[in-house]
């Protein structure tokens, strides 16, 4: 084959590293983004915090970056622009800190006669809510396995028994219960004391029983709820019923065949339901009020609240700082100069405006779907979720003229506080189902109708899949069955015979 040259003209897609900067951006959660400002704060000296009130004197730095443009609906839909800015105030010092230390000082001197405190804000201050902010300064927390040892230190113990207790509590898992069995515990010490007798084995669990949280240490659900219920008083009512309930026909009371127990332990409804409420009271994980507090807080991306019968959409302003080139470093730039200083400060001014303009156009696309979202689920925000319009990507991406990627890029970990509480984004997105009149209704709202029939049923007859159906088709809803019981398990609601309760 002979090579010969060949030209041809063709056009090709191409990402530049703005364009993925901006896409990498876009879909970042409020956290990640925070964490990513303050990164970019940290590696390029040409990005500052603005303050308010700081003016630049550099007139090609880019527009400053202001996270508090906000818009509002008419109850048309029709777009209204607003703009708020938050006022912070200057917390710099009037004093500078002192220099030299003296030579000679008198007994009665303290630190704030030499030195000045340090601004607040350095981290070198105590903040005047120290005292109140006793969960962010508290260490790691404590374990289970770390809260019984300590009670064992304060128990009067043989070295044996002591190096039993400790292999017990070693075997206990984060519901307080063993994750292995008695026999296991007892196999495996036996090969450093061949003497053991399990009977010891049983002696130090029974102790370590009697630790807190009262049911610790147990075998299983039935043997945690005994030990609870050993610790109750004898003089409340059924209390000899919820003992036999629990020892012998405790899979029956799962089941939830209350005729069947009435059988069993011969007695009537009344006593019956007394014993279920105090079984009730019990824990059946009674390690989990120990360990490790894992609470999320959610902080919102938008704000939507309705004033004067408008609908307005506001961008948190607490998300994140605002932006600005840094004008003293900015300044140092030459154009004509190739040195090595003056490239790093051109390469990172450069970076610096192209992170400005990314923000920005994350903040404006962020704004500009919330708004859309809000103007087509004004129903949901006035009536709550049984109002939700069925709605999908694909009709965002039309009226905001953006691709679906980038709308499913912008809803994805972002939330909305609303009247009717905070939402992800894509929580108002939902499929259609026809109703009898040829309309169509959210797979959102038919869940919200679920979730109030079951709310408002008989506990003792409670409603049944198909029959959810045949009310949703009485409405004008026609929902298959699989459907209802597809949607009542996305909402953690049990089934029928699970849910039957004695009143």
């Amino acid at each position: 084959m002979k090579q010969s040259l060949q030209l041809k003209l063709g056009q090709q897609l191409t990402m530049t590293p703005q364009l993925q900067q901006a896409i990498r951006l876009l879909q970042l959660s409020t956290l990640d983004l925070q964490t990513e400002i303050q990164e970019a704060l940290e590696t390029n000296p040409m990005l500052d915090v603005a303050d308010d009130e700081a003016t630049s004197d550099y007139s090609g730095e880019g527009p400053e970056l202001d996270f508090v443009n906000g818009k509002e609906l008419t109850s048309k839909g029709e777009e209204v622009t607003t703009n708020s800015r938050e006022d912070h105030e200057d917390h710099t010092p009037d004093g500078e800190w002192s220099s030299e230390i003296p030579t000679e000082l008198a007994v009665d001197t303290s630190w704030d006669d030499v030195y000045q405190s340090a601004p607040t804000g350095t981290g070198l201050s105590r903040p005047e809510n120290e005292d109140m902010d006793f969960e962010s300064r508290r260490g790691t927390s404590e374990s289970l396995q770390d809260y019984l040892s300590w009670q064992l230190n304060l128990t009067p113990m043989s070295d044996l028994d002591r190096y039993v207790a400790e292999a017990i509590i070693d075997a206990v898992g984060s519901s307080g219960m063993l994750v292995q069995s008695v026999e296991d515990i007892w196999e495996g010490l036996t090969k450093d004391f061949p003497e053991l007798e399990m009977d010891e084995v049983m002696a130090v669990l029974h102790r370590l029983q009697q630790f807190d949280p009262p049911g610790v240490v147990s075998q299983d659900l039935a043997d945690c709820l005994l030990i609870q219920l050993r610790q109750l008083p004898k003089t409340l009512p059924s209390y000899d019923v919820a003992m036999n309930l629990v020892q012998h026909y405790l899979p029956l009371l799962g089941s939830r065949d209350f005729k069947q127990l009435m059988r069993k332990l011969r007695v009537k409804e009344t006593e019956l339901q007394e014993a279920i409420r105090i079984i009730q009271s019990l824990n059946p994980r009674p390690g989990e009020r120990i360990g490790e507090d894992t609470t999320e807080y959610v902080v919102p991306d938008v704000f939507v609240k309705k004033e004067h019968n408008r609908w307005m959409v506001q961008l948190n302003p607490d998300i994140a700082p605002k932006l600005r080139i840094n004008a003293d470093y900015a300044s140092l730039v030459r154009r004509a100069d190739s040195s090595n200083d003056n490239t790093f400060l051109r390469d990172n001014l450069q970076e610096a405006r192209w992170f400005i303009k990314s923000l920005q156009s994350r903040n404006e696309t962020l704004l500009k779907v919330a708004t859309c979202i809000v103007e087509r689920q004004q129903a949901f925000l006035d009536h709550g979720p049984e109002a939700m319009k069925p709605m999908v990507l694909h009709d965002v991406a039309e009226m905001v003229e953006m691709h679906e990627s980038t709308i499913s890029r912008v809803t994805t970990q972002k939330y909305m506080h609303t009247p009717q509480g905070i939402f992800e984004l894509k929580y108002f997105f939902s499929s259609h189902v026809s109703t009898e009149s040829g309309g169509e209704c959210s797979s959102t709202a038919i869940r919200a109708i679920i979730k109030k029939l079951v709310a408002a049923e008989n506990p003792r007859k409670p409603l049944s899949d198909s029959k959810i159906t045949a009310l949703l088709e009485d409405q004008g809803i026609h929902v298959a069955r699989r459907t209802i019981a597809k949607y009542r398990e996305s909402l953690g609601i049990a089934p029928s015979n699970e849910r039957k309760r004695l009143v």
